[in-house]
């Protein structure tokens, strides 16, 4: 089959478009013929080995030179072949989920993290929804807790997890307030937003909001608590804005935001957004009823994946940007 690989960590042109063997598949896992794929700030995090303490802190997708796995997570397509272990799934269903080494035209996934694509869907925008709306979910409704009527700052709104983020928060009955720049703010608009700040233009933190939800990690802790009521929220997923180089990167935000959110009133907190199947379904459901659309900026085929990650790293992508297989 043909999948992305690298040899080193380095720039979009490390990767290239070989023929590797199709990954057999064990116990409960199931093999998907991928139709399309989906980019995430991670797959330029993994692909650069970037920052260097993820090299420790990931080990099954970094290595020490290279990664471990074929690039990619988020994928659609329809299943081959199933594992003895497998009762939800069969060939020939039309599934989604989010599993390492979907940049490919096979990927083998746990049918834990798989689960059957939304009918009124294509592949392209099912594709867009794993890692992104998964966080998204998880952030507000888990960690956050997220209630009607609360007030929410989404910082990063225009991009893949945001643009899931206000849908979700206004189906949770959110007044959402978007953070974007000029050119975003139709989008977010159009996605259910009741509020948009301009970055470019203006300064979120002079209002206050009973949950902050971070996802790009480019202002202070200090300006992320101003934006908060005294008992206010604050959730830490940042880590866009990171361009190569750093030894910590993001995790230094992160890591000082749980040590502080000890020692004050305000809620800091931070997400671990693992995938699951029951996720995957809550979040088909929404899709089948129109709460949530997959906003997508640009689609590449499989054999311009550098020109994709390129443009995701350093274009100021806005929502998802889809890989056709």
């Amino acid at each position: 089959m043909k999948a992305v690989v690298q040899d080193r960590y380095g720039a979009p042109d490390v990767l290239e478009l070989r023929e590797i063997a199709r990954p057999d598949v064990t116990g409960n896992q199931v093999l998907v013929a991928v139709r399309a794929a989906s980019v995430n700030a991670r797959d330029w995090h993994v692909m650069r080995g970037d920052p260097l303490i993820a090299r420790l802190m990931d080990p099954k997708a970094f290595g020490l030179r290279a990664p471990k796995a074929v690039l990619g997570t988020d994928f659609a397509g329809v299943v081959e072949a199933v594992g003895p272990e497998v009762r939800r799934l069969k060939p020939g269903d039309e599934v989604y989920g989010e599993s390492p080494g979907a940049f490919a035209e096979y990927v083998a996934a746990p049918e834990t993290v798989v689960d059957h694509k939304p009918a009124n869907l294509t592949f392209e925008q099912a594709a867009a929804i794993p890692l992104a709306a998964n966080t998204a979910l998880i952030g507000l409704r888990d960690v956050a807790q997220l209630k009607p009527g609360q007030s929410l700052l989404i910082n990063g709104a225009s991009g893949g997890v945001g643009t899931f983020a206000v849908q979700l928060a206004k189906a949770l009955d959110a007044d959402v307030t978007a953070v974007c720049s000029t050119k975003n703010v139709d989008l977010l608009r159009s996605l259910g937003a009741n509020e948009i700040v301009d970055y470019t233009q203006d300064d979120f933190t002079r209002q206050r909001y009973d949950v902050v939800f971070d996802l790009v990690g480019n202002r202070s802790l200090g300006d992320l608590r101003r934006a908060l009521t005294p008992s206010g929220t604050l959730v830490l997923s940042g880590g866009g804005v990171s361009r190569g180089g750093s030894v910590i990167g993001p995790v230094s935000l992160i890591m000082r935001g749980v040590l502080l959110g000890r020692f004050v009133r305000q809620r800091i907190v931070t997400c671990d957004a693992k995938q699951t199947a029951e996720n995957l379904a809550t979040l088909r459901s929404m899709a089948e009823n129109r709460q949530l659309i997959p906003a997508i900026d640009r689609t590449y085929a499989l054999a311009d994946i550098a020109e994709a990650i390129r443009y995701v790293e350093t274009e100021h992508a806005r929502a998802k940007v889809i890989i056709t297989v």
